[in-house]
């Protein structure tokens, strides 16, 4: 009986859950950041070799373009949901800033937000990641102007509220939060820099009049 010498097809690559790969590789960045991530530590927690990454990816940055999507849509995304749940603005602004303080001391990941202090200053090889990143940070200063601004058309803050001031301003909180967080910052410590910040809130002391 003669033996079948023909080409067996060959085997496909060895698929992969991507969603549970992503997160691997997503912990891997928010520990070390971009530039600090080597590939071989990212194939490593992701189970993955090299050409395999590449392949599914396209490059390290397709990856953490990637890893910024799914954090979004991860432990990113408690964030916004809060304008659309409380009653004003304010309301949503307290519990943003509380949940983020919540948030960026937890025990089970890296302190911290990945987006507020990523690529800050980086190698001129990797500006393109830097200025993807920092749009996303511009992106979030956007939604609370947006925010503030619909709450002076409605009547809910002072017609003379500077709406993009106010938006810097929260937006600088929370990259504050995020470093202070990082430098090992407990939940009560930013909460105590929450109280502060609502004070910006409150109408100013009326000033005793001259006599």
């Amino acid at each position: 009986m003669k033996k079948d010498l023909s080409p067996r097809p060959r085997g496909r690559p060895r698929e992969f859950d991507e969603t549970k790969a992503v997160d691997r590789a997503l912990e891997v960045f928010w520990r070390l950041g971009y530039e600090g991530a080597s590939v071989a530590q990212l194939t490593q927690a992701m189970g993955l070799t090299a050409p395999s990454l590449y392949a599914a990816f396209g490059s390290k940055e397709g990856l953490y373009r990637r890893v910024l999507e799914r954090y979004q849509q991860g432990p990113g995304a408690y964030t916004w949901s809060v304008f659309t749940e409380e009653p004003t603005v304010r309301a949503a602004v307290e519990r943003l800033l509380r949940e983020t303080a919540h948030h960026f001391t937890r025990r089970k990941q890296p302190p911290g937000c990945m987006i507020s202090t990523a690529l800050l200053r980086c190698a001129e090889e990797h500006q393109p990641v830097a200025d993807f990143v920092a749009s996303l940070r511009t992106r979030a200063v956007d939604v609370f102007r947006e925010h503030i601004q619909r709450a002076i058309t409605k009547g809910e803050l002072p017609a003379g509220t500077d709406a993009e001031a106010m938006a810097r301003y929260h937006g600088a909180i929370i990259q504050g939060m995020s470093v202070q967080a990082q430098d090992g910052a407990s939940e009560a410590e930013l909460l105590g820099l929450v109280e502060v910040a609502m004070r910006a809130w409150s109408p100013p002391a009326s000033r005793p009049r001259a006599r």
